[in-house]
This record gives C-alpha cells, sequence and structure tokens, in this order.
C-alpha cells in the first residue's frame, strides 16, 4: 500500500463513495495499454502506490500506460517516473482548467515554456491533456485556454509526437480549432464525449478516439453509437484512473489494473473477439506513440526513491 509521498496529491473525496478498490478482473489473452491515466493521484481509504498499480495492471494484461500531466507539478512528475519505469511513458500539458490560473499570475507562457522542454524528453510521447473545457471555465478565461491549446499543438507538431485532447462541452470548438491551426499527425481525443456524427468527423481527419469507463455506463447510448461507427484502426482505450471506473464499479477508485472491463464492454458492444480487438487496439497505441521499450531507461523502476518528488522547472 502506499504512503502520501508516492502521489503528488489526493483526489477530493465526495460523500457516499465507496472507497475501496475493485477485484482484479480476469486477465486479457491478448495485452493492451492504458492510453490515459493519472498515478501521481490518490484515491480511496487506502491508496494504492503507482509501482503497485502497474504490478496489478501487468498481472490482468495490460502492457503499459500513459501517464498524464495536468499541470507543471504532474507533468514534471510524468517525465520524472517514465524516465525510469519501463511500463511508463509520460504525456505533459498544461490542463486547459489550467491555464486560466498560470494566465492571472502571469507565467502561463514560462509554464508553457517549460512543457516544451519536458515534450523534448525521449519517454515524453505526447503533449496532453490540451483542448477547451467550457463546462468548469468560463468565458473570462477562455482566452486563455485557446491561447494554451494553441501553443499545445505547436509544441506537439515541433517535437513529433502525439497530442491527447481534453474536450468537455466544447466540441465545435475543438474541432475549429484543429482545422484552423492544423492538427498534429496523431491527435487522440482523450475519454471521447462526442455522439456518433462527431466520430465520423475526427474518423475523416484520421484522428483517434480513446474510450473510458464512460462508455459502459447506462446511460451513455450516444457514446456507443460512437463507438459503432468509428473505424476499428482509430480505437484506443483508457482508464482516466483514478476517475470513470467502469461498471460494475462505477464511483469506486479506478485503476489501469481495471482496463480489462472497458475493453470487453467495449468488445460485446461491437460484437468482435476481445483478443481480436485488444490485438488492434495494441497496434493503433503503438502506432500512436511507439514502442514502450522503444527508448532507453536513466535507471530501473526499483532504483526509484519511493519519495520523490516533481523536480526542476518554474517555482
Amino acid at each position: 500500500m502506499a504512503n502520501d509521498s508516492d502521489h503528488v496529491r489526493k483526489r477530493e473525496q465526495t460523500s457516499g463513495r465507496d472507497l475501496s478498490y475493485p477485484p482484479l478482473p480476469e486477465p486479457l489473452t491478448v495485452g493492451v495499454y492504458d492510453n490515459h491515466t493519472h498515478l501521481e493521484i490518490a484515491d480511496g481509504d487506502d491508496p494504492l502506490s503507482w509501482l503497485d498499480q502497474l504490478d496489478r495492471a501487468s498481472s490482468v494484461g495490460v502492457r503499459g500506460v500513459i501517464q498524464v500531466g495536468n499541470d507543471l507539478e504532474t507533468s514534471r512528475w510524468s517525465a520524472l517516473m517514465a524516465a525510469r519505469e519501463p511500463r511508463m511513458l509520460a504525456a505533459v500539458a498544461i490542463h486547459p482548467n489550467e491555464a486560466p490560473r498560470y494566465a492571472a499570475e502571469g507565467t502561463l507562457d514560462d509554464a508553457l515554456a517549460e512543457i516544451a522542454e519536458l515534450a523534448a524528453q525521449p519517454r515524453v510521447v505526447a503533449v496532453g491533456e490540451t483542448g477547451l473545457d467550457f463546462f468548469r471555465t468560463g468565458e473570462d478565461g477562455r482566452a486563455s485556454q485557446y491561447h494554451s491549446f494553441e501553443a499545445h499543438i505547436e509544441i506537439a507538431k515541433a517535437n513529433g509526437v502525439a497530442m491527447q485532447i481534453h474536450d468537455r462541452d466544447a466540441h465545435d470548438e475543438v474541432i475549429g480549432t484543429l482545422k484552423r491551426v492544423g492538427a498534429p499527425e496523431f491527435t487522440v481525443f482523450h475519454c471521447f464525449s462526442g455522439d456518433a456524427e462527431m466520430a465520423k468527423i475526427c474518423a475523416d481527419n484520421g484522428w483517434y478516439l480513446s474510450f473510458s469507463g464512460t462508455v459502459t455506463f447506462k446511460n451513455s447510448i450516444a457514446l456507443r453509437e460512437a463507438l459503432a461507427v468509428t473505424p476499428r484502426e482509430l480505437l484506443l482505450v483508457e482508464t482516466d484512473a483514478p476517475f470513470l471506473t467502469p461498471m460494475p464499479y462505477r464511483g469506486r477508485p479506478n485503476s489501469p489494473y481495471l482496463l480489462p472491463n472497458t475493453l470487453r464492454a467495449m468488445a460485446e458492444h461491437l460484437e468482435t473477439d476481445v483478443g481480436v480487438l485488444a490485438a488492434q487496439i495494441s497496434s493503433n497505441t503503438e502506432l500512436v506513440y511507439g514502442r514502450w521499450d522503444a527508448q532507453p531507461l536513466t535507471g530501473h523502476h526499483a532504483e526509484i526513491d519511493d519519495n520523490a518528488q516533481p523536480i526542476g522547472g518554474i517555482a
């Protein structure tokens, strides 16, 4: 189990949640990758360390994860751990809901400059999560969101890495920005939340759609319709852990080891074999990010100090 030093921050605990981790699912016979997770966030009554979570994930056929940063602190942590842990690659960014805060402090451009430096590291394979969020940020923060999003697009293109998009209540604006500025070669809609029409637009542009535990929720009919029309060669799967735990464990702490639950629900809806779908998604994931062993580590994960904290950059 973890102690506080295993994580950068702790998830806010809402009342009424079951804070115990769900049981291990049946292992997959064909491995798959978690496209998007936040192992730096502690959750539950007895949080699992990032290493415990990866060990559990390995035991059920999850081959590796993309560890995603949302601000400077978590982006530094993600890049640091990916450099030392063979099952982890990193994505770095200023989250769209964080951009207005940095802008208000007068440090947004400095923060973006550091994200550009982190994006150049060998095992940082994506810029993200970036995009637009009109659910949590009002109109007064939208200018900084657009500025940040467009800067992240250029950082991804300059470094030849993928981009992971956060899009909430801003579908048309995100798509419009990508078309106006020009999307990176590998553009991924993290936790895709659109409908079938939007999925077709994304497919026409060659953008990847990553489905999370939300696709298993009873009321996610439009999301499953989007899944059905998405070309198999553009499908990815993720946990967004510790959030969006798939059914039947919705609300409990999520972790990469629960990815098989979402994958099996997707395969059932698509009326295809789980192994066939896993093989396709694994191939897609490696095309977007490269192989997990493509870049050397700076040290084995066993050498990582359990008390490691984000280092360097802007205070």
